[in-house]
């Protein structure tokens, strides 16, 4: 069922901003040089938010858990850009061992390519969410339209090859615009950014990636790595299987708890 969408106050100022500048335009076309001015400075400001990953000037985005979760001690795990047949079931198998939950944001394109080792990760006992059917750099410069298409296809998609239906959404890169925070109320999604990322895919120094990660590690962090698009250390080993068992052992030491993005929820 879709969400009541509630627009924030920088989409409000802007929706009343265009309304006024083409009032005044018909009664002052002579003022247009400052209408044009005034909305320049306007779309300005709503491209910068879309470029903020941790942005909330666009609409509702998880940045970390909810209260009742860090209240709980526990932390959530995203694993972005699989599944990767080369590095989604090593990644599997760690988080076995250390009976941690984690939650993967999953391409479409990449769920139909290899179903079997999308399930794998629900029978697991992970989360599986919609990080986009293709995941085009671009995504953040189409319309609602195309939006729409895109993160519909990917429901689909997981929802056909798993038989369940993602909560959560994240856009490629984080970067969005102001339309989309209206097509995932259509769709029932909530947008999840994170607390800190690992810089993983283009990082190839573990012990940095996760030292990023530790930092200030806290309950109700949301942390990123990539399983999808990994950086390869100098001997050509996916970086996040040698950053993850460090920074498993940092959240153990802490006291804190990793679960599914849809557990925190509760």
């Amino acid at each position: 069922m879709p969400r009541p969408w509630k627009p924030t106050p920088l989409i409000r100022v802007s929706a009343a901003l265009h309304a006024a500048a083409a009032a005044g335009l018909l009664l002052r076309p002579e003022a247009w040089p400052w209408v044009v001015g005034a909305l320049a400075v306007n779309h300005g400001a709503l491209t910068a938010a879309g470029l903020w990953p941790r942005s909330r000037l666009l609409g509702p985005n998880w940045m970390r858990l909810p209260p009742t979760a860090a209240a709980r001690g526990e932390i959530a795990l995203t694993i972005d850009d699989g599944p990767d047949p080369d590095v989604t079931p090593k990644v599997l198998d760690l988080l076995d061992t250390h009976c941690v939950r984690a939650t993967f944001f999953v391409i479409g394109d990449r769920v139909r390519r290899h179903p079997a080792l999308a399930r794998a990760i629900i029978t697991r006992g992970h989360g599986i969410e919609n990080h986009s059917e293709r995941h085009f750099e671009t995504f953040s410069l189409h319309g609602p339209r195309w939006l729409e298409r895109e993160i519909r296809a990917a429901q689909a998609t997981i929802a056909d090859a798993c038989g369940v239906t993602p909560r959560f959404f994240r856009a490629p890169a984080g970067l969005r615009n102001p339309f989309l925070e209206p097509v995932l109320a259509r769709l029932d999604l909530q947008l999840a950014a994170w607390t800190r990322r690992g810089y993983d895919t283009r990082n190839g120094d573990a012990a940095a990636v996760a030292g990023i990660l530790q930092k200030n590690l806290a309950a109700g962090d949301i942390l990123l790595l990539h399983d999808g698009n990994a950086a390869r250390s100098p001997q050509g080993r996916p970086v996040i299987l040698d950053a993850l068992p460090l920074l498993l052992a940092s959240i153990k030491q802490a006291g804190l708890t990793p679960v599914t993005l849809d557990a925190a929820r509760t």
